[in-house]
């Protein structure tokens, strides 16, 4: 069993920075790939970031790639997501998931059912 904590959302204006922080509870955490989602108001669920467990692997949607930076320190079972340069439209509700696919692709594939998720945290960015 694995519970999943997102952390360090808010208000920030456009141009700013942000760091998610996503701590998992319960063992084996370097065992998990995990991912980063978001949800905007009347839209649907999009892939932000997933990171695999040996931190080789990344993947990063378009719109976030030279912006986002996933990272993840095994030994305090805590991924992160550096979010820089935020815009108006990366206003939404931020979940990280956590699964044991065999490979990452899985992870940030919007057609796989993950294990766990967070509760989600608002990131909201002012123009």
């Amino acid at each position: 069993q694995v519970q999943l904590v997102e952390s360090g959302g808010g208000l920030v204006q456009s141009g700013g920075s942000l760091r998610l922080s996503c701590v998992a509870s319960g063992s084996n955490f370097g065992y998990f790939h995990i991912g980063w989602f978001r949800q905007a108001p009347g839209k649907e669920r999009e892939a932000v970031s997933c990171i695999s467990t040996n931190l080789l692997d990344k993947y990063y949607a378009t719109f976030g790639k030279g912006r986002f930076t996933i990272s993840r320190d095994n030994a305090k079972n805590t991924v992160y997501l550096q979010m820089n340069n935020l815009k108006p439209e990366d206003t939404a509700v931020y979940y990280c998931a956590a699964d044991r696919f065999i490979e990452l692709y899985p992870m940030c594939s919007l057609e796989t059912e993950k294990v766990y998720w967070g509760q989600g945290i608002q990131v909201t960015v002012s123009s």
